[in-house]
């Protein structure tokens, strides 16, 4: 996928579209979570949980399913068509690769296991649940996500991410925005406990 032909608003729409599964796991995994934490109440020598209540399977299991629907919506014709519309380039059919619904579980999926990666290394440095760490809790899931796309998908990866530094730098801009805006919005709903 050629991304240096697009402007950087194009790019950015690009982007957004590309990583919307990922995005949407995290906040559907807010709205079904609640339920089974994955850690079962078990604590490690340190005397803190494995992860905490606020990650359970049905957060995982319903983020994931979610971020998975959403790409396939995104997918479909009328998705290409729309973005198509909104970027006003013509651009591949085949924007998440030869295996799209792999692309998408990868993309959601990683994104809901980087947040339990970080909530792990929290309980670890004896943090509460809901405790603040700026970095962490705004780029954990993105990083998981790329991380494993690196591994399992690294030629669809390569093949827009790198494309200029633009489409990297978009994610980086873009997430601690949108993670604090969605947090802020669940916070004022009453599904999240605090607004970061």
């Amino acid at each position: 996928m050629d991304l240096e032909k697009l402007s950087v608003i194009n790019t950015f729409l690009v982007v957004m579209w590309i990583m919307g599964p990922a995005y949407i796991a995290n906040s559907v995994a807010v709205l079904t979570g609640g339920r089974f934490p994955i850690d079962q109440g078990r604590t490690l020598e340190d005397g803190n949980r494995i992860l905490g209540d606020g990650k359970t399977w049905s957060g995982l299991i319903g983020g994931t399913l979610g971020g998975i629907v959403f790409g396939l919506i995104l997918n479909t014709d009328g998705g290409h068509s729309a973005l198509e519309r909104l970027t006003g380039e013509e651009l591949s059919r085949e924007i998440w690769g030869e295996n799209p619904i792999f692309v998408f579980t990868i993309l959601s999926f990683g994104s809901l296991f980087g947040d339990m990666s970080a909530s792990f290394y929290k309980r670890r440095q004896n943090l509460d649940r809901g405790d603040k760490f700026a970095l962490l809790d705004m780029y954990d899931f993105i990083f998981m996500t790329l991380f494993l796309c690196l591994i399992f998908q690294k030629a669809w990866l390569t093949s827009w991410i790198l494309d200029g530094w633009t489409p990297l730098f978009i994610i980086l801009f873009l997430t601690p925005i949108l993670h604090r805006g969605v947090n802020i919005i669940g916070y004022n709903i009453g599904v999240k406990n605090e607004p970061w």
